[in-house]
Order: C-alpha cells, then sequence, then structure tokens
C-alpha cells in the first residue's frame, strides 16, 4: 500500500491529518501489544503542544474520597497553595506529541522505548525543531530506544538530520541528500566501554511502500515495527480508500 500525501489536497480536504496520526500510532501500539511479553505494554500519547493538557484533570479535581467512620464515602479536600509572584515568565514552545511508548512494568512502569510521529509544528520553526531534537536526544540519553517516522509533506526540515548536528556527529550520519520524509530508528547501545548509537535510515515518498524498522526496547531486545501493516490499518480506521 503506497504512502499518501496527508497534508495536500486532495486528502487534505477530506481527512484531518491529526486523525489519521492518532490512527496510526493507535495501531502501532496495538501491534506492539500483541507482541510484547506480559512485563511490558505499549501506549499510544496524542498532546497538541499549543494546548498544555496533559495531566490537568489531576490538580483540577476537588479531591478525592475516603471512607468515614460509618463506611460512607466522605470528600477528603486538597490543600491549595498559592505560591508568590514569580520572577520572571518566559516564553515557550511546547512540541506536539504523537508518540507510542512502551513501557516495562518489572519495576512499576519505566520508559523503554518510543515511536515519535512527526507532525508540521515540530518542522515549522527552529525553535520547535529545538525542542522535537531535544527530547529525541534526552531518550537516546537515557538508553531509550527510539523511532522517528516523518510523513510531512507540507514542510521540508529534516529532523533527523538536525538531531546529528545536535549530538554532533553530521558528518556520514545524515542523510546523503536532501530528505524531507524518512523513517529513522536508534538503538543506544554500551559496548566494550563506549557509548554507541546503533543507526537505521530509511527514506520514504508518496506512491512507495513502507518499510519495517527495528524498534529498540531496553532490557528487552529489538521488535520489528511494520510500518506498511500498520498504515494500511490506520487507513482502515479512518476509511481512507
Amino acid at each position: 500500500m503506497p504512502l499518501l500525501d496527508h497534508f495536500h489536497p486532495p486528502l487534505l480536504g477530506r481527512r484531518h491529518w491529526e486523525g489519521f496520526h492518532g490512527q496510526w500510532a493507535a495501531a502501532m501500539s496495538d501491534a506492539l501489544n500483541r507482541d510484547l511479553p506480559h512485563e511490558y505494554f505499549a501506549e499510544f500519547q496524542v498532546t497538541l503542544g499549543a494546548r498544555v493538557e496533559v495531566d490537568v484533570a489531576t490538580f483540577t479535581e476537588e479531591g478525592h474520597k475516603s471512607s468515614g467512620p460509618n463506611g460512607a464515602a466522605t470528600a477528603v479536600q486538597t490543600r491549595v497553595w498559592a505560591p508568590p509572584t514569580p520572577v520572571a515568565v518566559l516564553p515557550a514552545l511546547f512540541p506536539d506529541d504523537f508518540e507510542v511508548q512502551v513501557f516495562s512494568s518489572l519495576a512499576g512502569p519505566t520508559l523503554v522505548a518510543a515511536i515519535e510521529l512527526v507532525s508540521p509544528r515540530n518542522k515549522d520553526r527552529e525553535e520547535a525543531c529545538g525542542a522535537f531534537t531535544a527530547k529525541c536526544a534526552a531518550y537516546l540519553q537515557r538508553g531509550i530506544g527510539l523511532i522517528v517516522l516523518d510523513i510531512v509533506t507540507s514542510r521540508h526540515a529534516n529532523l533527523h538530520d538536525e538531531l546529528m548536528a545536535l549530538l554532533g556527529h553530521v558528518n556520514g550520519f545524515a542523510f546523503p541528500a536532501a530528505t524531507p520524509l524518512y523513517a529513522t530508528g536508534y538503538r543506544p547501545a554500551h559496548r566494550q566501554e563506549r557509548n554507541e548509537i546503533d543507526l537505521w535510515r530509511e527514506p520514504l515518498a508518496v506512491g512507495q511502500p513502507l518499510p519495517t524498522l527495528p524498534l529498540a526496547v531496553r532490557g528487552l531486545g529489538c521488535l520489528p515495527i511494520d510500518l506498511e501493516t500498520t498504515y494500511m490499518e490506520a487507513k482502515q480506521r479512518g476509511r481512507i480508500g
């Protein structure tokens, strides 16, 4: 099934790319949960950086309920503290997140791998590119395996090349030519007293099939991520003919 252009007409006028990204992330999460051992699980996360809403409900609830002397539920009021006026307010750019996360539950939920689906906003400005690549670099420095998937045709920045520049490894590790669409896999490793990152690099093109990439799961090994099959499933979920 060839890759479609989700960011220009005619498909752009009939479907929202945000919805498709969510469907694709869900399809990859489902595929991972079918293959992962029972001590691991995958979840997909969608956060639009312009609207920071993660965990807001946790802080706006009136309180949790506990049992009174007669067994009836009673509300426990959460203590609210008004902090002093901040010394400064900094402008901030929160990146969009369309992400599949893999957790190990052996010692409580611990993030061990991630798949990042690039959004147009991630590629929009230098600050947005920097926020995205900093997040990816932080994952790799923590030993978390990573896949970055970019099918955004409306912006031309290459975030893999930006990530290589951030890590200080441009020559020989960036794409050899201008490559706006791609899928990359990264496996952090410690070998013979050296820290290394194994790299898989696949250019993508509209009208061409999608590859299978390895997802390095810390403490487990690599799992194949069949981008073609999960893409087809996402299209079926979204009724995209």
